[in-house]
């Protein structure tokens, strides 16, 4: 499988998820563009790894699951990350970034060995207004439609796609840079 830096570097963070079906499709979402760090912060009573349903949905992904940490806080989640990323469907948040922006700020802060969380809200109430403040910028998916939200495992499937879209350009760019002029030797 395909390791780009950032891959390492980024942390999928859900704060309460409430459905095993969201837990498991996030895994897979995760796993195609190569993300395995997965954190579930105080998640549902069946919103779980190891519940059926999860592992259903997480086709091929499971390991995702199998080694996905559960925090109890927020906080906790965050702790060692330099940079965190809320996402918000909420109208009037400021600070609000595009996914591909974001990306593009977290693959060079992976380039520098920091990590990056991606902090993903409960299904039907997001992120409260706390948890958002422990992340330094928000990102909103733009939508067309006169919808209230994505699904969880849609956005993450977005922010993965940005991340190793925006990885595999970085990439190539770095790969076609000319390598330093060696002095000549006396």
């Amino acid at each position: 499988m395909l390791e780009l830096p950032i891959a390492r570097a980024a942390l999928f963070v859900l704060v309460r998820p409430h459905y095993p079906e969201n837990v498991g499709a996030v895994a897979r979402a995760m796993k195609v563009m190569g993300f395995r760090r997965l954190v579930l912060v105080k998640p549902g009573r069946i919103a779980v790894p190891e519940h059926e349903m999860a592992r259903k949905m997480a086709v091929k992904s499971t390991d995702v699951l199998d080694a996905a940490e559960r925090k109890s806080s927020l906080e906790e989640a965050l702790d060692g990350c330099a940079w965190a990323f809320a996402t918000t469907s909420r109208r009037g948040v400021s600070g609000i970034v595009t996914p591909h922006h974001a990306a593009q700020q977290a693959v060079l802060a992976a380039d520098r060995g920091q990590s990056i969380a991606f902090v993903l809200g409960n299904e039907k109430t997001g992120l409260s207004p706390e948890d958002r403040a422990l992340c330094a910028e928000a990102i909103r998916i733009p939508i067309a439609a006169d919808q209230p939200s994505l699904n969880l495992a849609h956005a993450a499937q977005i922010l993965a796609y940005e991340l190793f879209s925006v990885g595999l350009e970085h990439r190539s760019r770095e790969s076609e840079q000319p390598a330093p002029e060696r002095p000549a030797e006396p």
